[in-house]
């Protein structure tokens, strides 16, 4: 059984989430947490937490089982981007520059290793 979290207009560059999200792709969930936990990037905590539901969503799907007995890792993960503020900046000569604020969606899917395989 498979887990889904999402999260939605995040206020960082999509850029920048997936240097973090690189880093977890296919990992155990266990070390997953530890490199979110000791990665000194401000993007790292709204993936931590964003995990954390995730495995919360599998508990809730599996009642009875433990994800530590199952081998949970993260299948997929993720990163779309979202909505753009636009804002214009002051520039010489009486023009504007535009700023583009931008946003991203996270996608995150927990999966245990000793799932059952379907039968036909």
């Amino acid at each position: 059984m498979e887990a889904i979290a999402k999260l939605n207009n995040c206020p960082t560059s999509p850029r920048k989430m997936r240097l973090v999200v690189d880093l977890i792709r296919g990992e155990r969930v266990e070390k997953a947490l530890y490199i979110l936990k000791y990665t000194n990037k401000e993007a790292a905590i709204r993936v931590e937490k964003l995990l954390l539901s995730a495995i919360k969503n599998w508990e809730s799907k599996n009642e009875g089982q433990r994800p530590e007995d199952n081998e949970l890792f993260v299948k997929t993960i993720m990163v779309d981007g979202g909505r753009q503020l636009k804002r214009l900046r002051p520039a010489p000569q009486g023009r504007g520059h535009r700023i583009r604020k931008r946003s991203n969606h996270v996608t995150l899917i927990v999966d245990s290793k000793n799932s059952e395989p379907k039968t036909k």
